[in-house]
């Protein structure tokens, strides 16, 4: 699917269940910020960036360098490009929060995304995007899966999650990094399959992050010799 087409199907109401959607509050729940006047969402892939502006009818993509710590040590940073999507409006603020339990500010969250059940792949593939890690593991020769992320509730959230999605994917428990923040990984025997069902039609979607899918596809030649 081209750039162009990814949004077109997406309804008015951007909290309706849509796989478009369940994508796009997948990745802003994973990174990106609910305010009192505006949804924003990060991402290092510009044309990742693009189709989530076409998704969410944002009338630009900002980019700057940022500097970011990596995910698991706060002590290792890198510099990447950011491109950040803004939908501005209160009325859409408040609504995330109520309906999705997205934090706005400070606020604690609560994190309901019943409303995406049907299309727990897109959101899956939304959160591993927005705070997951994907590297091949040379320990093991394994593909390895994690979600990191400050907010403990959201990582359990998760991993709820991925423990009742279609392929087995057991994990381990949710521990603090020493980055401070919270993490757990998928199994290394699971890893891979899970992988592979969470970027599974793709191609014909346009919903997902480029460089992340070439990421895991690497991992997984690594990972199979």
């Amino acid at each position: 699917m081209s750039d162009a087409e990814v949004g077109a199907s997406a309804p008015d109401d951007v909290l309706a269940s849509h796989p478009e959607l369940a994508y796009f509050w997948g990745r802003v729940a994973g990174n990106g910020d609910v305010t009192q006047n505006a949804v924003e969402v990060r991402t290092s892939d510009e044309t990742a960036a693009r189709r989530l502006a076409a998704i969410a009818g944002a009338e630009r993509v900002d980019h700057r360098i940022s500097e970011r710590d990596y995910a698991h040590d706060t002590a290792v940073t890198r510099t990447e490009d950011e491109f950040t999507v803004q939908v501005v409006g209160r009325t859409l603020a408040d609504r995330a929060s109520a309906a999705l339990g997205l934090p706005v500010e400070d606020q604690p969250g609560g994190y309901r995304f019943g409303a995406f059940a049907d299309h727990d792949r897109q959101l899956l593939r939304g959160l591993s995007e927005g705070c997951g890690t994907i590297c091949f593991k040379s320990s093991s020769g394994t593909v390895g899966i994690s979600f990191v992320h400050e907010d403990r509730t959201l990582v359990e959230t998760i991993r709820g999650l991925v423990e009742r999605a279609d392929p087995d994917a057991p994990t381990g428990e949710v521990a603090e990094a020493s980055s401070g923040r919270y993490w757990f990984g998928v199994d290394d025997d699971a890893a891979g399959r899970f992988g592979e069902w969470l970027y599974e039609g793709t191609e014909d979607s346009g919903l997902f992050s480029p460089s992340r899918r070439r990421k895991l596809r690497k991992s997984l030649e690594r990972a199979e010799g």
